[in-house]
């Protein structure tokens, strides 16, 4: 039985199995959201969540083909007959990976492409740039590289990108997946203008935190199903140990923040920096400047830093700030702007910290080259070792992707292929090991399975450096914290 023409989105006993997929992505799902509502998709990574903002927006099964079963009724269409072009100015969708959806190389040209598409006048188009930058704070990055922006300003512009139509309902997977706390809170501003505006949203979200107060209703899915829908007032009442029990983020973060304020001014406090401090640094920069040429090139000095063999430090501060290129610049993938690295004491050269030092990449799809999830962990090993295959099937059994392993990594979800990646990490037996954002798109078991093997790596004497903008990870599981934002010259 439909109900009346408030709901604007109604799913009804929808199932899916993707294509070439053994299991069923979606089961007998049914589900209604009302004209103005704001509802949180919630669960472990792979639970459906993304799966069923695809049925919303219709990109399942008219993009991503498989077995679908039931019915899908999106602002009074049926989301699975009607030609998707019809949805496009009343569903505006943000994926996990803004990179994804971007069709030009300039923020302005991306801005308008929607609504060249549909026709509009120019007047009418500009009207439009004009009016999504300045609701979503990007009017500096007009006309600049999308290619020479953070993952945290790509996620904004994708925002203002999907709103330029005036859609009736929004869709957003992961939306703040590589957001700094202040673009997190401008999030939060964003979407409280967009209900207030009578749009509906839909937020399929691992960090639940910034979410209280905005959303209406919480809806809990597991292996595909819902298993429970929670008004938000009930939802904000479960005890700490109940939202850790469902495998959910915390909805209190304020623990967390002192914690790294602490460790940003006094890092002698933490657990392992004052076992590691008399040792000679592994890596150490000495009046270290980074960036890149070119019409959005920067450059930036960074203060004189040490990493030490068996210390996790997290590089916290804004999007934009620079973290990316420090970290590519210690990896010898970007030249120096300026001043020198030292590696184990002597001047290094972009190929010897190439050598010395693995980087998990904030988009894991650059690394990512193999044709399933076990070759990618062997890469330029020996795969007839039987200590090397011993060692890949206890680093698949610690990530939890044994089931994965004959699995093509791009066929994984979003959250997947980072612990792929990580997997990688844990393979390669270098020195240095740079994770950027390793914790974006995963849940609250993944993240503080993340940080278990940063702690296992480090006792194995390597010097792990962490950025990352998750103040769960940061404050759990780092010895010490810099902010780069808060130490530049």
């Amino acid at each position: 039985m439909w109900e009346p023409s408030d709901m604007e989105c109604k799913t009804d006993n929808v199932s899916f199995r993707y294509e070439h997929a053994q299991e069923t992505a979606l089961r007998n799902v049914s589900l209604g959201v009302h004209q103005g509502q704001c509802i949180v998709l919630c669960g472990a990574s792979g639970c459906g969540k993304t799966t069923y903002s695809r049925i919303v927006n219709s990109l399942v099964p008219q993009f991503f083909h498989g077995e679908f079963t039931g019915r899908q009724i999106t602002c009074g269409l049926d989301a699975t007959t009607v030609p998707i072009d019809r949805l496009t100015p009343l569903v505006g969708s943000v994926f996990q990976n803004p990179k994804t959806q971007y069709f030009n190389a300039n923020v302005t040209d991306e801005l308008a492409f929607a609504a060249e598409n549909m026709g509009l006048p120019a007047d009418d188009i500009n009207r439009r740039i004009a009016s999504a930058a300045d609701r979503f704070g990007i009017g500096p990055l007009l006309g600049r590289s999308i290619f020479h922006l953070s993952g945290g300003q790509k996620q904004r512009i994708a925002m203002a990108a999907a709103s330029v139509l005036d859609p009736r309902l929004m869709v957003l997977d992961e939306p703040t997946s590589n957001l700094d706390a202040h673009a997190i809170a401008d999030m939060r501003v964003m979407i409280e203008r967009m209900k207030a505006d009578g749009l509906t949203i839909v937020i399929a979200e691992h960090r639940l935190a910034w979410l209280n107060g905005v959303a209406d209703r919480y809806v809990v899915f597991d292996g595909g199903r819902i298993v429970r829908e929670y008004e938000a007032s009930e939802f904000l009442a479960l005890s700490p140990g109940c939202i850790a029990a469902m495998g959910l983020r915390a909805l209190d973060l304020e623990p967390y923040r002192r914690r790294i304020a602490q460790m940003e001014k006094n890092p002698a406090s933490a657990s392992t920096s004052s076992a590691v401090s008399d040792t000679a640094p592994l890596l150490a920069t000495h009046g270290l400047a980074i960036g890149y040429r070119g019409r959005d090139g920067f450059t930036r000095r960074v203060p004189d830093m040490c990493f030490h063999a068996g210390e996790i430090t997290g590089l916290m501060g804004h999007n934009g700030c620079g973290k990316t290129t420090f970290v590519k610049t210690l990896t010898g993938l970007v030249k120096p702007a300026g001043g020198t690295i030292m590696l184990n004491g002597r001047r290094a050269r972009p190929r010897d910290l190439t050598r010395a030092g693995f980087m998990v990449m904030q988009d894991v799809n650059y690394q990512l080259f193999s044709d399933s999830v076990r070759e990618e962990l062997m890469i330029g090993l020996d795969e007839t070792d039987p200590s090397v295959v011993a060692q890949a099937d206890r680093v698949l059994a610690d990530l939890d992707l044994t089931a994965f392993a004959d699995r093509h990594p791009m066929s994984l979800s979003g959250g997947q292929k980072q612990r792929v990646a990580i997997g990688s990490a844990l393979m390669c037996g270098k020195d240095l090991i740079i994770l950027d954002e390793p914790t974006s798109g995963l849940d609250r078991y993944h993240m503080e399975q993340v940080g278990e093997l940063l702690r296992r790596l480090a006792a194995r004497g390597k010097a792990i450096l962490v950025v990352t903008h998750d103040e769960e990870l940061a404050a759990g599981w780092c010895d010490r914290i810099i902010n780069l934002e808060r130490n530049q010259s």
